[in-house]
């Protein structure tokens, strides 16, 4: 039972003694592409404006500008994590890098706003294949016990990514044009392709199995179809439209097939009966609700702080660090906490504390002082990392090191599909409550202007803005619109945060005795057979 026994057949020495300088590596490699995710938001009104400044896109086309990049990248990250388990993550990680900074290239020179979209879903192409192996290296670099601090460091790096593509944006449009926001990636994709090479090991499941063609094509259209229909509604802001609703329902029959097919093959490329795993369930959807808020917020914020506050994409940016730095402080502790508390308590209280800063939102007005709006970031930022490091260390430990990919894999779609459900979803709801909050005050517009004024704050103030004069009595009930449709999308998001605390509060582990921790694995990963 002598505990420095155990590790060492597990991973050889030499890598052993560099596993920090891998890590270091891995997170450049993750931060470009989570960093890609946010950095698009700051260049949308640059590249909306004509040519030569910009690319002339309407709002439509840059909503899909948005929306490839998640859609493919969510789409495909089931099966490039099998496939790193498969090949070698090594070799993944590298082809995604040089697909991803190809795409950015070619992203950076687009002439036309549909060519912009192709790009953006190649790059996500590269990315779904650097995420998931990012995690699957770190699981087969790190022993066991230092496992749950890598995770940590892991996590707060997701988080400075997602907070510092804004501030990155704004530095690079106050000085170049709109395609610097993508040509940035390729410098840093070059850096780390050299040092991967150099540091990182291969690693891949030992045993791979047969392939499982028509399991990765189910699992692929079904997430494709449910990811488009969500965007579509948010895009359409209407749940109910006939073409919404099918593509949804359909996305839902064709994973519904893919889960019966799964649990009738031989060789399934998801052993679903990971899923009877009560723990291991509950922690895959606190990582999707709380994405579903966080997504949700983050989308509003935006707005709440350039076109009601006046703030700069700059200025905004910044707004958002104490929500990074919280990250960057608390997720590489939140292990102690855990190992205080236990993951049942850790995480529910930080889902609690996620539905209190939401409901802070929805008391903030045109002139609540800035310094609460930090507050609520920061608590924001220390409530999320007290749950992505739980709940990522539960994942990974539920599931045999040689899957490492695949539970990677299975938690970062639950991440993305669960972030583009906020998006759509709460998008849907501030803008249906936005409409009916403005449709009144729009009678004196002509009926053409009238419906565009509707769709949007920024639409509303793009229309006072070109009526001169004329349009300034517009711009007060605008805001108050806004603020409006605000509040009713964060209580919105307050609800999902409190269903996500009672999950996980009735399923995930309490503190467990110390003999048993370095029991873990096998008994997860038993309760779900």
């Amino acid at each position: 039972m002598s505990n420095p026994a155990v590790p060492t057949p597990r991973i050889p020495e030499a890598v052993h003694r560099r596993r920090w300088a891998i890590l270091g590596v891995l997170m450049l490699s993750l931060l470009i592409v989570v960093l890609d995710n946010s950095i698009l938001n700051v260049a949308i009104k640059t590249i909306s404006t004509p040519a030569p400044t910009g690319l002339g896109a309407t709002q439509s086309e840059l909503e899909w500008a948005i929306n490839a990049y998640t859609l493919v990248f969510a789409g495909l990250l089931f099966t490039a994590g099998l496939i790193g388990d498969r090949l070698g993550r090594k070799k993944v990680l590298l082809g995604g890098l040089v697909v991803f900074g190809a795409g950015s290239a070619l992203a950076a020179e687009s002439g036309s706003p549909t060519q912009l979209i192709a790009f953006r879903a190649l790059m996500a192409l590269g990315a779904a294949f650097v995420m998931p192996a990012t995690l699957a290296v770190l699981m087969n670099v790190f022993e066991r016990e230092e496992q749950p601090k890598a995770i940590g460091i892991w996590a707060g790096g997701v988080g400075l990514a997602i907070a510092i593509g804004p501030i990155t944006g704004g530095l690079l449009l106050d000085h170049f044009w709109w395609g610097s926001v993508f040509l940035v990636n390729v410098p840093i994709v070059i850096l780390a392709l050299a040092l991967m090479v150099w540091l990182v090991p291969d690693s891949r499941d030992p045993n791979p199995g047969r392939v499982d063609p028509i399991g990765v094509v189910l699992s692929v259209i079904g997430l494709v179809l449910l990811v488009y229909g969500i965007i579509k509604g948010g895009e359409l802001a209407d749940f109910t439209n006939g073409t919404v609703l099918a593509t949804i329902a359909a996305g839902v029959v064709v994973l519904a097939a893919f889960v019966v097919f799964e649990k009738r093959s031989d060789h399934p490329s998801l052993d679903v009966t990971y899923f009877k795993n009560k723990v291991f369930s509950a922690a895959m959807s606190a990582i999707a609700l709380v994405f579903f808020a966080l997504m949700g917020v983050t989308f509003f914020s935006v707005f709440y702080t350039q076109s009601v506050r006046g703030y700069s994409p700059l200025e905004s940016g910044l707004l958002m660090l104490p929500l990074a730095a919280a990250q960057m402080i608390f997720a590489p502790r939140a292990r102690l906490v855990v190992d205080r508390f236990g993951n049942k308590a850790t995480t529910t209280a930080g889902l609690l504390v996620i539905a209190a800063t939401l409901a802070a939102f929805a008391g903030f007005e045109a002139d609540t002082p800035i310094w609460i709006l930090e507050v609520v970031f920061f608590l924001m930022g220390a409530g999320m990392a007290h749950i992505m490091t739980p709940t990522s260390v539960v994942i990974m430990q539920a599931l045999p090191r040689e899957k490492a990919g695949s539970a990677s894999a299975l938690s970062n779609t639950f991440r993305q599909v669960g972030g583009a459900l906020g998006i759509a979803v709460l998008g849907s709801v501030l803008s249906t409550a936005y409409r009916d909050g403005i449709e009144g005050k729009l009678g004196q517009l002509p009926p053409g202007l009238r419906d565009t004024a509707g769709e949007s704050i920024e639409a509303t103030l793009g229309i006072a803005a070109r009526l001169g004069p004329h349009g300034k009595g517009l711009v007060g009930p605008a805001n108050d619109a806004f603020l409006h449709a605000m509040h009713v999308t964060a209580l919105c998001g307050v609800g999902v945060a409190l269903i996500g605390a009672v999950v996980v509060a009735v399923f995930l582990p309490g503190r467990p005795p110390a003999a048993q921790k370095g029991k873990e694995e096998p008994e997860l990963v038993a309760a779900g057979e």
